[in-house]
């Protein structure tokens, strides 16, 4: 699989090079190990690339699952030291008087920085529709908000591959009005948040289709 874009649309850290948190090597950690696993995650299983089965999504039982698309990604994120499924913090007594039962859902993927000069880092992996997109961008402005994680990635697939997927699944098309309100973000000193779009390398019918659920693994 291969990155189509890499969208910055928070980038500060007053002690970083130039004061961005692009130029730190917590950053350049993070960025070497999402690149490898992007870069391992293929179809089908034990192939050198990722070839999709062009069938649209929109009619039930058609097109490719996402599920083991992202298992190929977070299994070679766990052997790099990454966490996943990590949920936030506890609230103290109080806050967790007025969030009883609204606590936000737990990250795909949590780093923790050896050094601890800054919070983790987190990586959220699109499976759902364009509103799972927005409550993963939630939850990593929410974490950055609170002092939890200093940065996040959400990771989609893109215009060309998404109408391969779950019908209606997040794309950079539909988030993009949305950058604006994400760019505005300034609660804390250090923080980071970008949106990857990656895409298949080839097409071909002579493939399986990506099986829907998890009864299946795209990592090499």
């Amino acid at each position: 699989m291969k990155i189509i874009s890499w969208e910055h649309l928070i980038d500060r850290d007053p002690q970083g090079t130039n004061g961005l948190y692009t130029e730190t090597p917590e950053y350049s950690a993070v960025h070497a190990d999402v690149i490898q696993a992007i870069g391992n995650t293929v179809w089908p299983p034990d192939s050198d690339r990722f070839t999709i089965y062009p069938e649209s999504g929109k009619k039930r039982g058609m097109g490719n699952g996402v599920t083991p698309i992202k298992l190929g990604f977070t299994t070679t994120l766990v052997e790099l030291g990454w966490t996943l499924e990590k949920r936030a913090p506890r609230a103290t007594n109080e806050e967790a008087k007025s969030l009883r039962g609204s606590r936000p859902g737990a990250f795909d993927c949590h780093f923790e920085f050896p050094n601890e000069r800054i919070s983790p880092f987190v990586v959220e992996w699109e499976t759902g529709n364009i509103a799972s997109s927005h409550r993963a961008v939630n939850r990593i402005g929410l974490g950055i908000h609170k002092g939890y994680v200093s940065g996040g990635l959400l990771i989609v697939p893109s215009n060309k591959l998404a109408p391969y997927l779950t019908d209606r699944i997040g794309n950079p098309r539909e988030l993009r009005p949305y950058h604006d309100i994400w760019k505005q973000w300034t609660s804390t000193e250090v923080a980071y948040f970008g949106i990857i779009a990656v895409e298949h390398d080839d097409e071909s019918f002579d493939v399986p289709k990506v099986p829907k659920g998890t009864d299946g693994r795209a990592a090499r």
